[in-house]
């Protein structure tokens, strides 16, 4: 791991190769207390009853998916304490699905003060992205699943992803960002080179992925625990 901090915004950068135990530090299992550290962990996260959780996380789907095709990422953040649940977007422009996602998820804390976190698998990440960034959203996390820079194989992927980007300055809450780094639709140096437009993000990349974290989900899903838990303690 190593952190990065850029100059002139003042953002704090945190890259961090998730592949193996070495690659980051270890935290508690609260089961078992016990280390757990790294995606070679195969036991089952502590099960925690939907009343002890301090965060809600709304979380979108693919362009080619819908709120089903996110059962496992619900499922396993419940598991891990996360008061998780997958929405539908409508398959369009992002900036145009905006709307829906904002009159389906809370643009502010609960009545409870529960605060809300979003995000999404590629196409809903996009999404939530974009809603954050608008002035008179208040959440209090973003978690991107393989964010989309620019279409598999495009020659303009540069201007592109600077164009996918260019709202990230406005984005006010932390951000969480895993990403393959193989991913054809996220080249890695222009998504390294993009994160410090963030004010203050985590980027974990997983060596020898493309668009999707399946093979990894376990550790995405116990980092992306760890990272809303903090915020919602």
């Amino acid at each position: 791991m190593r952190d990065l901090v850029n100059g002139q915004s003042g953002s704090l950068v945190r890259i961090t190769h998730g592949d193996g135990a070495a690659a980051h530090r270890p935290w508690p299992d609260r089961a078992t207390a016990g280390i757990r550290s790294g995606q070679g962990t195969r036991r089952a996260s502590p099960r925690i009853t939907l009343s002890a959780m301090a965060i809600r996380f709304f979380v979108g789907h693919g362009a080619s998916g819908n709120a089903a095709s996110m059962g496992a990422h619900v499922a396993g953040l419940r598991r891990r304490g996360i008061d998780a649940e997958a929405i539908d977007l409508p398959l369009k422009k992002a900036e145009l699905a905006v709307v829906a996602l904002r009159a389906i998820v809370p643009d502010r804390p609960d009545a409870d003060g529960v605060p809300i976190a979003i995000g999404g698998q590629s196409y809903g990440g996009r999404v939530a992205s974009l809603a954050a960034a608008e002035p008179d959203t208040e959440y209090a996390a973003l978690v991107f699943f393989s964010y989309p820079l620019h279409a598999p194989g495009a020659r303009d992927a540069p201007a592109k992803a600077a164009e996918r980007t260019s709202h990230w300055p406005a984005i006010r809450c932390p951000v969480l960002l895993l990403s393959g780094e193989s991913d054809p639709m996220a080249r890695l140096d222009l998504l390294r080179g993009a994160v410090p437009q963030l004010r203050q993000a985590e980027l974990v990349t997983y060596p020898g992925l493309g668009h999707t974290l399946k093979p990894v989900l376990d550790d995405a899903l116990d980092r992306t625990a760890r990272f809303l838990e903090a915020l919602g303690s």
